[in-house]
């Protein structure tokens, strides 16, 4: 054995350990005095805010549907013949009343002619059958003639007459014949696309038509709501018309203004819905027909209302609802609401907030009673599209 080696190794390896430790310490309550110097406190939340408002908000029921053209008529000819005239142009607005297409009319002007003959032919021979008939009348009372030639000479005069009448029935029908070559608009619309030439041959038996004549002006939009609306809708049109507004696919581009018609007398069984027809002027021709539309039916607006952007409504775990409001000293306060409907990204409250009162629209899943945030404004106004909304009201 080394005779130099320290005879208490291990008590010294221990005091080694036991001074390390002590500086560590103090090290560290150093770093905590001095942090406590420089005054660190809790992190602030960053979050997103915006204030209720007062206001009146209008109250939509929305639905999907599409247009339909108050009236199509498929034009056909009523008459055979060959077409002589066109008088429209593809996509033209006409009248009702107004030419369109002339079919030959030759053949039913010279039918017009001989019914025409064939009556002042048989009118001659009434006249002369008449004569005889009062002629016979004297005859058969002094005994000149036997009794069976005065009958027969008055049958003759009543066939004649119904001759006569036939002969009529003939006239009216060339004239309603040689009326039909002329087609006129039945109603006042918009052409669509020729279906036919000048020079071909139309039938009466014929399928296909000649043209088709829309009417665009009103037009009429047809859509569906759920039937748990449909009482609630049916109110409302007791106390006046409705306003119904159409909007493109998207949802976001208003096309027209109308007033709602009618609710259908009877609920789709398979999708739970009603229909209801609304009709519009469409001076501007933005409805087409097949068109798809939303459409936002008004049924009232409620007048200073408190609203704040829904993203601002939490759900408690007992099923209430509550926002965090921010309060002066940028501390957050969970407060209990009473929503009375939501209309697109808006909600109504009833009570519990106040004009001003600012509210938490995002981050509060980080939040808790009293934590202290950093607001900034909330891109998401309680504007939002309220008054062009997008979503179902909830009441």
């Amino acid at each position: 054995m080394n005779r130099y080696l320290h005879p208490y190794p291990h008590k010294i390896s221990l005091l080694i350990l036991a001074l390390a430790f002590l500086a560590v310490l103090c090290g560290c309550a150093g770093s905590s005095t001095k942090s406590a110097q420089a005054g660190v406190g809790p992190q602030a939340i960053p979050v997103a805010v915006a204030a209720a408002e007062r206001r009146d908000v209008p109250v939509f029921q929305e639905g999907l549907g599409s247009v339909q053209a108050s009236n199509t008529v498929s034009l056909k000819s009523r008459v055979d013949g060959q077409i002589v005239q066109i008088a429209f142009k593809e996509g033209q607005f006409v009248k009702q009343g107004d030419l369109l297409i002339v079919i030959d009319p030759r053949p039913y002007q010279v039918q017009l002619e001989q019914a025409q003959a064939a009556l002042a032919r048989d009118q001659a021979q009434l006249k002369n059958a008449q004569l005889d008939y009062d002629r016979y009348q004297g005859l058969v009372k002094e005994g000149v003639i036997a009794q069976q030639q005065f009958d027969a000479q008055k049958a003759l005069v009543g066939q004649l007459q119904g001759t006569i009448q036939s002969d009529q029935a003939a006239i009216d029908n060339a004239k309603l014949q040689l009326l039909y070559t002329r087609i006129l608009a039945p109603v006042s619309g918009r052409i669509g696309l020729r279906l036919v030439d000048i020079g071909n041959m139309v039938h009466a038996a014929d399928t296909n038509p000649l043209l088709v004549v829309t009417q665009l002006q009103p037009i009429a939009v047809v859509f569906t709501l759920p039937e748990d609306a449909l009482p609630n809708v049916a109110q409302h049109m007791k106390k006046g018309t409705l306003q119904v507004d159409a909007y493109s696919r998207d949802d976001n581009t208003k096309l027209a203004t109308g007033k709602l018609l009618t609710i259908d007398n009877q609920i789709d069984q398979t999708t739970g819905t009603g229909r209801l027809k609304a009709m519009f002027d469409n001076t501007d021709n933005a409805l087409w027909p097949n068109q798809f539309v939303n459409a936002h039916l008004l049924l009232e607006t409620r007048k200073g209302t408190i609203v704040v952007p829904a993203a601002a409504i939490q759900r408690g775990p007992q099923g209430g609802s509550f926002t965090y409001v921010v309060k002066a000293d940028k501390t957050v306060e969970v407060r209990p609401v009473k929503v009375a409907f939501n209309q697109a990204n808006v909600s109504a409250i009833d009570s519990g907030l106040a004009p001003g009162d600012l509210v938490v629209t995002d981050g509060q899943d980080k939040l808790q009673a009293g934590s202290l945030v950093d607001p900034h404004s909330s891109t998401s106004a309680p504007a939002g599209k309220s008054a062009q909304p997008s979503g179902t009201v909830g009441q």
